[in-house]
């Protein structure tokens, strides 16, 4: 039934789903009409609101891009490509590939969201080399793991509550994550999503004559072997001994700042601990130069898209119309059904405003007022604004962009059967707010 039910949803996305800049710009023009038509802002005030927000991202789209880089000169090097080889050998057949790539994905998402999108992509192009597969269910699949993240240990609303000093600690204290992602709720929908996902994609796997192959040869990104060294200069590019000198005393700095300074993990240090890494496991810094020239490529997509969506926050916060969505979707909330009404205006918002973090200083002065006055679970609506923030991103391609960058596709070729997805996991988050 879902094999074909995902057929004419891939071929609905095909067929209307634009590219990814196309989405933004036209998500800039109905931010910017909702926000004059619904909350009576002038056409000025409006264009004041984007043109002032546009560069509000500028850090964020840096980290985001050095996620993708550093992730993928990670996810790259030799002894992560061997275990990733190695794993991918265990799958036999197209339907086993299908669900070991979203198992895989489902992991290292809930460890962390930008190793997850990496590693899926990566691990992804590994099966396609050695197993006849459609192409497309495989990055789709790869990509449905990173339904997670947000309830795994890099979520950044519950690390953010949880965090001393928090912007809304005079509201409702400091909630540690035993209260969520530790709950029992939250490990609920956690486990039945890593049931779920693999078996509804492997269940959309297409016939033969209906998929879409890939060419091994096309997925083959192995740089070009140097020649002899001749000059100094590329000694020391193929130096061993230079990249260690650099690469040890940066993961040195990060055992500091763990064991003896107590620090926290946070997006910078995953950064910081995914390059170093890097640079030791490639081993020389022509290896890591040859890497990021791969990995850079995939890079614009981020850099030209998301001072787009920084325009889009700051007309749906400045104009109050995130509020006002949110306001009206639990206006007919109770305490139990809350979570349930938290979780689709969060998915909802989260079109307009794809950031967890940024997403929860728009909603969480409108929704932790609403907890408190119905008595609702406070761990439990907070939650709920993460399970909808990652949730919509199964049809919001900006998170995307990195596993289509490294697979080479375009949106359109795995948001269909992410569709189908957005349904069948949503349902599944929604029961586990609500009666788990």
């Amino acid at each position: 039934m879902l094999k074909m039910i995902s057929k004419p949803a891939v071929k609905l996305v095909e067929r209307y789903l634009p590219d990814p800049y196309i989405f933004v710009l036209l998500l800039t023009l109905i931010a910017s009409v909702a926000a004059i038509a619904i909350e009576r802002q002038s056409p000025l005030a409006v264009l004041r609101f984007w043109g002032d927000g546009f560069w509000s991202l500028l850090t964020f789209s840096m980290q985001m891009l050095l996620v993708l880089v550093t992730g993928f000169m990670l996810a790259s090097s030799p002894p992560v490509k061997r275990i990733l080889q190695k794993i991918a050998g265990t799958a036999k057949t197209p339907g086993g590939a299908i669900i070991l790539v979203t198992l895989v994905s489902l992991a290292a998402s809930w460890i962390n969201w930008g190793f997850g999108l990496v590693v899926g992509a990566l691990f992804a192009k590994e099966l396609a080399r050695l197993i006849r597969v459609d192409y497309r269910l495989l990055v789709a699949s790869a990509y449905s793991g990173f339904v997670v993240w947000h309830g795994g240990l890099a979520g950044s609303i519950p690390l953010t509550i949880a965090t001393e000093g928090h912007f809304a600690a005079d509201q409702i204290g400091v909630i540690g994550t035993g209260s969520t992602i530790f709950a029992f709720f939250n490990i609920a929908i956690v486990i039945c999503l890593f049931i779920a996902i693999p078996l509804v994609n492997r269940m959309m796997l297409p016939d033969e004559k209906d998929s879409v192959y890939v060419d091994p040869k096309v997925l083959d990104d192995e740089p070009e072997q140097m020649g002899r060294i001749t000059r100094p200069a590329e000694k020391l590019e193929n130096s061993m001994a230079l990249a260690l000198l650099v690469g040890v005393p940066g993961l040195l700095f990060l055992l500091d700042h763990f064991l003896l300074r107590g620090g926290s993990l946070n997006l910078n240090v995953v950064n910081f601990l995914f390059l170093f890494l890097a640079i030791v496991l490639h081993r020389t810094p022509r290896n890591l130069l040859n890497s990021l020239n791969e990995a850079i490529k995939g890079g614009a997509g981020i850099v030209i898209q998301f001072p787009f969506y920084a325009g889009i926050m700051a007309i749906m916060v400045q104009s109050g119309l995130a509020e006002s969505m949110s306001e009206w979707l639990v206006s007919f909330a109770t305490a139990t059904t809350l979570p349930f009404w938290s979780f689709i205006s969060a998915g909802i918002v989260n079109l307009f405003v794809p950031s967890g973090g940024g997403q929860w200083a728009v909603q969480a002065p409108v929704m932790l007022p609403a907890a408190q006055a119905l008595g609702a679970d406070i761990s439990r609506v907070a939650m709920a604004v993460a399970w909808g923030d990652a949730w919509t991103n199964l049809l919001q391609p900006f998170w995307a962009l990195p596993v289509l960058a490294i697979a080479g596709l375009k949106a359109k070729d795995i948001m269909g059967f992410c569709l189908i997805q957005l349904f069948i996991t949503g349902i599944i988050i929604s029961i586990g707010l609500v009666w788990f």
